[in-house]
């Protein structure tokens, strides 16, 4: 294996792998040697698509039918795989025992029994595992942090608020697999949910909730599909030193990506906390807003302030999606596989169980 340059193979062409295309073309420990597809002309009209917009590679990729050829491939180091969920167990495990690194797409399983078997898998076979949450390799993530701190402007954590919507349209239960319960078992709580679950994990240092509260609010059915799946989802989320989190996510609810972080001295606000607004700036807002009462004068006084760290939203060398492969690329150029990453997976992954258990018993109490 080449000792600078990470050689990654992509299981499928699903419309993610371009924006991971560009980020391996921008990372600089990184280059794409291999696409697999259904069909070899499947394959090479993704790659003849992304080269002609991102073409910094040293060779053209090979175009591979089929997903077993590519993993039989020597010169692929690691494979990138966003295939759809119900899919990933099975090719996770094939790529670890052909001794490939994975890069998987979230929610990495459909159930925790699932997830462990994959992480356990690539521990086994000494390759790394990491999930694509594009968002925890932000400096933006690093910076706030301080702000978390109890000594920080919004001192001792008390609430957390995070939304991610979007409305899909009238062909979205028509057209789209996330609502289709063979291919993506989770909807709306599986593709956004798991990003909502996981800020809330990092804002608490992944302590894990005791309990799970959560509700279905609407279910779609594509046509073929054997079962409805969520469309519109909350929770709440309860922590042993009295915090307490709620999230919503739905395919109803037009763009909204806001977390809101409550102390007792203030709080933190993000407007863009998965895809970044566009813009050479990652921002956050802090506020302590006061209430001056003078006899008959109630005043409430904003005070707010923007924070942000330099870093493009998405397609530079400084995004959080290129860092992401250039963390992955680094653990598998050094050969130190960094179990952080399968741990905060396994998690997130019994967090969002934990509420689709409760959702599915009408709202019950689900002990973690």
């Amino acid at each position: 294996m080449p000792t600078q340059t990470c050689r990654w193979g992509f299981l499928s062409t699903a419309a993610i792998a371009r924006k991971n295309w560009k980020a391996v073309c921008l990372s600089g420990n990184s280059t794409v040697t291999a696409v697999a597809s259904r069909s070899q002309d499947s394959a090479s009209r993704f790659i003849d698509e992304c080269m002609a917009e991102s073409p910094m590679l040293p060779a053209r990729p090979a175009a591979v039918e089929g997903y077993e050829a590519l993993l039989a491939r020597e010169d692929v180091d690691a494979v990138y795989i966003p295939l759809p969920t119900s899919m990933r167990l099975e090719w996770v495990l094939k790529a670890a025992a052909a001794g490939k690194h994975v890069l998987c797409e979230k929610p990495i399983a459909a159930t925790v029994s699932e997830a462990e078997q994959m992480v356990d898998a690539c521990a086994n076979a000494g390759v790394q595992f990491m999930d694509g949450v594009m968002f925890s390799h932000s400096d933006r993530l690093e910076s706030l942090r301080a702000v978390l701190d109890e000594s920080g402007p919004c001192g001792q954590l008390r609430r957390l608020n995070a939304h991610f919507s979007f409305n899909g349209g009238p062909d979205f239960e028509q057209q789209n697999i996330r609502a289709d319960s063979q291919l993506e078992p989770h909807g709306c709580l599986g593709d956004l949910g798991w990003y909502t679950i996981r800020f809330i994990l990092w804002a608490m240092d992944f302590q894990m909730p005791e309990s799970v509260i959560a509700r279905t609010l609407r279910t779609m059915q594509k046509p073929g599909s054997p079962e409805p799946v969520p469309a519109e989802f909350t929770a709440e989320l309860n922590f042993a030193n009295g915090v307490s989190a709620v999230f919503y996510n739905s395919f109803v609810t037009e763009n909204q990506q806001t977390v809101s972080i409550s102390g007792e001295n203030g709080y933190v606000t993000l407007n863009d906390f998965v895809l970044p607004f566009y813009g050479p700036e990652l921002a956050w807002e802090e506020h302590q807003h006061v209430l001056e009462i003078d006899n008959c004068r109630w005043n409430f006084g904003q005070h707010s302030r923007r924070n942000a760290v330099v870093e493009y939203s998405s397609g530079e060398a400084n995004a959080q999606e290129t860092k992401m492969i250039q963390t992955f690329a680094r653990c598998v150029l050094t050969q130190e596989t960094d179990p952080f990453w399968p741990q905060i997976a396994i998690k997130t992954q019994q967090v969002l169980n934990a509420c689709r258990q409760s959702a599915d018993q009408q709202g019950a109490v689900v002990s973690l």
